[in-house]
């Protein structure tokens, strides 16, 4: 069985944006995470979209199989993400992405050559 990524894009407007970010990191990551359903979670923003006035992030979670992201969809999902609108309502908009891992390759311990 392979694992699942689950992307959660988000366009956050820039007057809330760092409050958001903030935010994401100190207390909605963290509750997503005790769920216990995800193994790692990473915040990315996006480089390559012409931004119309705002900022574009992807945040990523992994988890084991597709059981656990549909148990958390139906069980966990819908408290944090009413949490999320309730505090940021029409400032943002968000779609979210599943995506099945079928192959991951190690980083090397090799170091990277400066020539």
């Amino acid at each position: 069985m392979n694992k699942v990524l689950y992307n959660v894009t988000v366009s956050i407007n820039p007057e809330v944006e760092k409050e958001w970010l903030a935010w994401m990191k100190e207390t909605h990551i963290p509750d997503v995470m005790r769920t216990g359903y995800f193994l790692q979670n990473r915040i990315c923003r996006v480089q390559d979209l012409e931004e119309e006035g705002g900022k574009t992030y992807a945040i990523q979670y992994i988890c084991n199989s597709m059981a656990d992201l549909l148990t958390y969809q139906s069980e966990c999902a819908p408290a944090l993400q009413a949490d999320h609108n309730q505090r940021f309502q029409g400032k943002f908009a968000a779609f979210r992405t599943v995506l099945e891992i079928i192959h991951e390759h190690p980083q090397p311990n090799v170091p990277i050559s400066s020539n």
